[in-house]
């Protein structure tokens, strides 16, 4: 890792695991942190023995308290800056919610803005019980982008996003997993056990299902109803691919399938 950075990609084993890395702050997010997610999600992309990412907090205090705002001077001074800052963070969400392989978010302690924002855009969020979240744009007279807003909205729908929009209260865990904002509530004590299993499981499932169900669901996402002649080859090639004959003769033979693609 070198240097002790502020956000690093930590491999172990089939996860990669995405750190932040300023406690002092709370996780905070500088513009230099947005701007190291994309490199460090293309490493994750091309290295084969990683089939998940997880984003987390480097201790189990904070996930992120959203932006750095002490940077907010410096990249706020003119339009021309202001407009560079946000086509970082912009293109580090954008890149982490069409990302190819499985993502989880895996959440203690605040996740609030930019954190959130984060958290939104993986595929799944775990939280243990300290797990607290707000997207306070209407408290600092800011708007969020179309594209940030729509992935607050696909999560917990319309009504309940402009409700943390409008007030940019905090929602609790157990609020969070009511209204569909994260997927599992765990002890602080299991949360990093139950997520490296979770993590397992897709690791042992078909990469090939794996990537292509993200790859369709988020075709959906995005609008879209009719197979079109990319899902229809999905579809079909998957009948005459390597998983399906392991998986077939597996179920055959009473066995754990032991897939090879990658």
């Amino acid at each position: 890792m070198g240097g002790n950075p502020a956000i690093y990609l930590e491999k172990d084993g089939p996860i990669g695991w995405l750190v932040l890395n300023q406690p002092a702050k709370r996780n905070a997010l500088s513009e230099a942190m947005w701007d190291a997610i994309p490199a460090l999600l293309d490493q994750a992309a091309q290295d084969k023995a990683i089939r998940v990412v997880v984003v987390r907090g480097v201790d189990h205090k904070a996930f992120a308290a959203g932006a750095d705002i002490s940077e907010f001077e410096k990249v706020h001074t003119s339009p021309d800056s202001s407009q560079a800052y946000n086509r970082i963070v912009q293109r580090a969400e954008r890149q982490l919610s069409r990302f190819a392989k499985p993502t989880i978010a895996m959440i203690q302690g605040p996740c609030v803005g930019g954190g959130c924002g984060i958290a939104v855009a993986c595929d799944l969020r775990f939280a243990d019980d300290t797990a607290r979240f707000g997207i306070p744009p209407a408290k600092l007279g800011l708007v969020y982008s179309l594209h940030d807003t729509k992935l607050v909205v696909d999560k917990i729908g319309p009504a309940r996003a402009v409700d943390m929009l409008y007030t940019g209260r905090l929602v609790d865990a157990a609020e969070a997993l009511r209204i569909g904002l994260i997927d599992r509530l765990l002890s602080p004590a299991a949360i990093e056990a139950e997520t490296r299993s979770y993590c397992e499981m897709i690791a042992q499932s078909s990469q090939f299902s794996v990537r292509a169900t993200k790859q369709i669901v988020r075709m959906i996402l995005d609008g879209d109803a009719e197979d079109t002649d990319e899902t229809l080859k999905l579809f079909d090639d998957a009948f005459r691919g390597e998983d399906f004959v392991e998986g077939r003769t597996a179920f055959m033979e009473k066995r754990k399938p032991a897939f090879k693609y990658s």
